[in-house]
């Protein structure tokens, strides 16, 4: 008899079982917790304005920039309170989904 492939233990509500795992399921990118001190691109588009400079207080809420996708304005609010460390992109710059625009202290 031969010994099934990839068999691996899966934790399911404190309940362990003992199964075959896909290489799908075993080559997944494992879940982080979003970091609230990064500002990311949630959609591509144009960052049409910048309402911030770096080493600027903001406080929860506070509008930071400006970023156009899809012929509509996005205004990108602050999550946390902080200061405003780094801002790697500029006025004009086209950005990818998932992009670094702002980084808070």
């Amino acid at each position: 008899m031969e010994k099934p492939e990839n068999l691996g233990v899966l934790n399911i509500d404190t309940s362990l079982y003992k199964t075959r795992l896909s290489k799908k399921y075993l080559n997944r990118i494992p879940y982080e917790i979003p970091d609230n001190r990064k500002i990311l691109s949630f959609i591509p588009g144009t960052v049409l304005d910048i309402l911030v400079t770096p080493g600027q207080a903001v406080m929860r809420g506070d509008d930071l920039m400006i970023l156009d996708a899809m012929k509509m304005q996005n205004q990108l609010k602050c999550k946390t309170d902080g200061r405003v460390k780094n801002i790697p992109v500029k006025k004009g710059d086209k950005v990818a989904k998932g992009t670094l625009l702002l980084e808070l202290e």
